[in-house]
């Protein structure tokens, strides 16, 4: 949520930050703003809405000059989305400009300090309030200021800093929530994700917690909270350019369906050598796989709905009980773990809070920890016990689609894995495990080649009002993914069931035209969706039944088919998925949606 870009160099800056805060829209926004300096005034534009919005007022920022400044989108948190709320937030005098993501837990009762001591405020966000203590304890040392607030703040944060008296530097730093150092060539650069950056450097600092940085034009030093000098290592970014661009797609969304075939490929290929799964980046030994009792996975989301998928699939195939958590409500519920316990983590960004704090527990309780992550050296990455990277590169598009599917190919690597060290598998089953992965992106852009049948049935139902998916066992895992992925970018009301809870309830709300999405991939549970299938068509339900070639028969109670190719039971999500994102898209773009920035959403979740 929320977005900063930040800019030292030599060129006009307000160009450059609009470009960048134009990158970081996908994280979700409703207002923008930017500070820049031009060595006597800290300039601030700022206005709710749109980009778009502050764009014409500054006219692309030509009448915001100066060299040096900060930028940012934000999503409303603290106060209504409004032109006062956004950031720039600035201190009483107009000394410190600042942008922030994330959450001051304490901010009222410092706010409520401040006040006492005569300091008037003009917004309702939380953020107002690391601007104005910033000038309330700075006495001519600007780093001595923010470590003063650091030290008396709560929360998350990730904050970049203008001061009046540092015409030529931008102080930052990072607390639970992302931020990284650009290094350019006369410029260098803060952000809260590379895609802001990547058009003019690849080479970046990642930030851990608590560091600050100064950053001028042409020097970036990080120091610690005691002011010692902390020594970065650089990452050079080796993305295409084209990764983070809409490659002539209308939408990024569109554009990151089709890339799934290769993103899976990407991600399966290291990892399989001679008929093996291998992987070198864990530390796990087959002694401490041998000895978890139980594995508990924690995730948010469409990771959440990957993580249904892996308890069917660790449960069935590695023969050892799993649980699975939303993030959110895991480390309230005081879990029962230590070290017999293995906690999985996973998260597209690798620094969602409530995961974050999910991990932090699980590894306080004593737990190993295992993430499965896409972005190399997020904090969740960085924390956890183990980490495999997914391969999914930059996903743009607020609705997750490939790094779903990455994420899903893991599960499946891991699953097999852990099934072969404890014993589960013959050879031949290894063997045809191994052999059903490597096909599985072949058989992925089989269906996107058929996506014009799914285009049609989009057609049929985008002015529907109401729709179930329904399925049973993994179908049921993925109707979750296909409900979410409907409702959040077209705004349909829709709910995923599993198929045998319809009659304790749900069956009621079933009437003439309501649309039923039926998954049926599963061949030992087909007759029993057949069933179900036909409860809901004797109330008026339309049916979209999703299965196999092999299971021509759905036609019998389904109105409309939509066939995947078969596959292992175990990997039948990752085709059954592909259809249900493409039905999802062409219903919002045939509603005119704005797809890739759907409202209320943000592709990262920094905040509780």
């Amino acid at each position: 949520m929320c977005g900063i870009v930040g800019y030292a160099g030599e060129v006009q800056a307000a160009p450059v930050l609009l470009s960048g805060l134009e990158k970081l829209e996908y994280r979700g926004y409703d207002s923008a703003g930017l500070a820049v300096y031009d060595g006597k005034t800290v300039h601030v534009a700022k206005a709710k809405g749109r980009l778009q919005v502050l764009r014409e007022m500054t006219q692309d920022g030509a009448l915001v000059p100066g060299v040096i400044g900060i930028g940012h989108t934000r999503w409303a948190t603290h106060g209504a989305p409004s032109d006062v709320n956004s950031h720039p937030q600035v201190s009483d005098s107009g000394k410190f400009a600042v942008v922030h993501n994330g959450i001051i837990e304490n901010y009222l009762q410092l706010k409520e300090k401040l006040m006492k001591k005569g300091v008037t405020f003009v917004s309702e966000t939380d953020t107002e309030v690391v601007a104005q203590l910033l000038e309330y304890y700075y006495k001519g040392d600007i780093i001595d200021a923010v470590i003063q607030v650091l030290r008396r703040v709560e929360g998350s944060y990730a904050l970049g800093v203008l001061c009046e008296d540092a015409p030529d530097q931008i102080v930052a730093v990072r607390k639970d929530s992302p931020l990284i150092v650009g290094l350019g060539q006369g410029e260098n650069f803060i952000a809260s994700d590379v895609p802001a950056i990547l058009s003019r450097t690849r080479d970046i600092y990642r930030l851990q917690d608590n560091e600050i940085v100064i950053l001028k034009k042409d020097s970036v030093q990080v120091l610690n909270m005691d002011r010692e000098p902390v020594e970065k290592q650089i990452t050079h970014i080796d993305w295409d350019v084209s990764a983070a661009e809409k490659g002539g797609y209308e939408h990024f969304m569109a554009k990151e369906i089709m890339e799934q075939p290769k993103a899976v490929r990407d991600t399966i290929s290291p990892r399989l050598r001679d008929g093996r799964v291998v992987f070198d980046e864990i530390s796990l030994t087959a002694e401490q796989i041998q000895s978890f009792s139980k594995i508990f996975i924690v995730a948010c989301g469409s990771a959440y709905h990957v993580g249904v998928v892996a308890k069917y699939v660790l449960e069935q195939t590695a023969r050892i009980p799993v649980e699975v958590d939303v993030a959110s409500e895991f480390r309230y519920r005081q879990p029962i773990l230590g070290k017999d316990t293995l906690v999985l983590v996973i998260s597209q960004s690798g620094e969602t809070a409530d995961t974050l704090a999910a991990l932090r527990e699980a590894k306080r309780l004593g737990a190993y920890t295992l993430s499965i992550v896409n972005v190399v050296g997020s904090t969740i990455a960085n924390e956890s016990d183990d980490v495999i990277y997914t391969w999914a590169g930059p996903e743009i598009a607020v609705a997750t689609t490939k790094a779903y599917s990455t994420q899903l190919a893991v599960v499946y690597l891991l699953t097999i894995y852990l099934a072969d060290l404890l014993g589960r598998l013959t050879p031949e089953q290894y063997a045809e495990y191994v052999k059903e992965l490597e096909a599985l992106p072949e058989k992925m852009e089989s269906i996107l080649q058929n996506r014009a049948n799914i285009q049609y049935l989009a057609s049929q139902f985008f002015n529907v009002r109401d729709v179930f998916f329904i399925g049973r066992n993994l179908d049921y895992a993925m109707s979750l993914e296909g409900s979410l992925k409907l409702k959040e970018i077209s705004y349909i009301h829709s709910d995923a069931y599993a198929a045998g809870e319809l009659k304790h309830g749900t069956i009621s709300l079933v009437e003439d035209g309501t649309l039923v999405v039926a998954l049926a991939t599963q061949k030992s549970l087909f007759e029993k969706m057949m069933s179900n299938m036909k409860e809901v068509k004797a109330r008026g339900a339309v049916v979209l039944g999703v299965t196999t070639q092999e299971q021509t028969q759905i036609e019998k109670e389904a109105d409309y088919v939509f066939y995947i190719p078969d596959a292992c039971p175990m990997m039948l999500p990752s085709l059954s998925v592909v259809p249900l994102q493409l039905f999802a898209y062409y219903v919002s773009s045939m509603k005119g949606c704005d797809i890739d920035k759907p409202r209320n959403l943000a592709k990262s979740v920094t905040v509780e």
